[in-house]
């Protein structure tokens, strides 16, 4: 499992004497510690893609609102820019802004996952940091205080965001249309979030607003498109190179893989999609030894990024209603055939690692820079290995083609994928500013 550094002074380390310790109040070391252990209860509370984006999104909403009340001059409150995003007020007595930043990311954190105690057991280790720096009783008191007000308040809009109606909706009832989507082998899971389109968006003004062209229209003859788009995924199943299958394996983020031996089934718990990107967040925060406020600005945005990204990619999953590669191919072509990777439970167009993928890159291009190499060790403690890319967009394209090298889209589905994932991160830019 990844380990983050207990504390480090990062832009800071020129700084000596009185000022050297306050250095501790600009370290981001405590905020990377807690989207680690926010990313370890997701995993093990098998959270899907888009509920787990969720999750991320309002726990980083919180600590960020929180420091960018105390950095006014440098940093935009999300008031204003999202609607009816609340507006928070300042601390009324002196903080820890960074303190209190990382307690409401917990304490959102918390009422977000079923898994409280784990979370509540981090956030213990995480106090007992900031109890070495010495603050004084009050200002500690006043800081968990602020944090709480912060979170009640984020928790109390999340709670509007009819994602709790979504719960009681009635369960999805697959199409017996020819091409359309059916449950995959070897769970057949039921459909993964069918009502997502309905959850409030936090910049994208409509679910589909980059709507990606229509899908090529289902055929069985062998000379039509379709036929000849699921036989290319086939052939490049059938003929991986080995750096291919790592490929697929590296950006396979599938948060419930079911394995069978013999007549025993049982799940692999891995990273989501979006936690795989938040994991970028901290590697490239981390290597370039951002402030508190800095990096939690970047979480912040790249989670509205990803956030967007899955409700706009659901919104056209579950409308067109594609047929798997791995169904279509055992049909009407190799009843044999198995793809690489395991076919996730919900409709193959648009590739939902392809929009999102492309969002988060986009962001992160425009906020750290369009040539940041970094090496991405997020998938290390899953047993694999690290994978070295020289920029956002590089690892965004690689992730979107790992899903033709796994056997789990078709190209036309990455293809659009990428330019819906460039549009709504582009959009996502245009719209919110936090930094002034």
């Amino acid at each position: 499992m990844k380990q983050f550094p207990v504390f480090f002074l990062g832009v800071f380390i020129c700084l000596n004497g009185a000022a050297q310790k306050k250095a501790w109040l600009y370290d981001a070391a405590p905020l990377h510690r807690a989207e680690r252990a926010l990313t370890d209860v997701i995993i093990h509370d098998i959270f899907s893609p888009p509920v787990s984006s969720r999750i991320y999104l309002y726990a980083n909403m919180a600590a960020y609102e929180v420091l960018a009340k105390a950095n006014p001059e440098r940093y935009s409150s999300l008031h204003g820019q999202v609607k009816s995003f609340p507006q928070i007020p300042a601390a009324q007595k002196k903080i820890s802004a960074s303190l209190a930043a990382v307690y409401a990311f917990m304490q959102v954190g918390k009422e977000l996952v079923f898994s409280e105690p784990i979370l509540e057991d981090s956030l213990k280790n995480i106090l007992t940091w900031y109890k070495t720096k010495k603050i004084d009783k009050e200002m500690y008191d006043a800081s968990l205080k602020y944090g709480r007000e912060v979170a009640d308040t984020i928790i109390n809009w999340a709670g509007k965001d009819h994602y709790k109606e979504t719960r009681k909706l009635p369960r999805y009832r697959f199409s017996k249309e020819e091409g359309k989507w059916i449950p995959t082998p070897p769970g057949y899971m039921a459909a993964i979030e069918p009502y997502w389109n309905r959850i409030r968006l936090i910049a994208l003004d409509s679910s589909s607003q980059f709507r990606p062209p229509a899908p090529i229209a289902f055929s069985k003859d062998t000379s039509s498109l379709f036929y000849k788009q699921a036989y290319d995924v086939y052939e490049t199943g059938n003929g991986l190179t080995a750096d291919q299958k790592a490929t697929a394996n590296f950006w396979d983020c599938n948060p419930f893989a079911i394995n069978m031996q013999g007549h025993l089934h049982f799940a692999e718990k891995k990273i989501s999609p979006g936690g795989h990107w938040m994991s970028i967040v901290g590697v490239a925060a981390q290597q370039k030894n951002m402030s508190i406020v800095n990096a939690s600005a970047v979480y912040t945005l790249t989670s509205i990024a990803l956030f967007d990204a899955f409700i706009s990619c659901w919104d056209e999953k579950y409308r067109s209603n594609v047929i798997r590669p791995e169904t279509y191919i055992n049909n009407y072509i190799d009843e044999n055939w198995r793809p690489v990777l395991q076919t996730p439970p919900f409709p193959e167009y648009a590739s939902g690692h392809s929009v999102i993928s492309t969002a988060a890159a986009v962001v992160l291009t425009r906020l750290l820079g369009d040539s940041v190499g970094f090496d991405d060790d997020t998938e290390v403690e899953f047993g694999l290995p690290v994978r070295h890319f020289d920029s956002f967009i590089q690892a965004s394209k690689e992730a979107a083609i790992s899903r033709l090298y796994g056997g789990i889209h078709y190209r036309a589905a990455i293809e659009n994928g990428l330019e819906e994932g460039k549009l709504i991160g582009e959009w996502i830019l245009n719209k919110i500013q936090l930094k002034k």
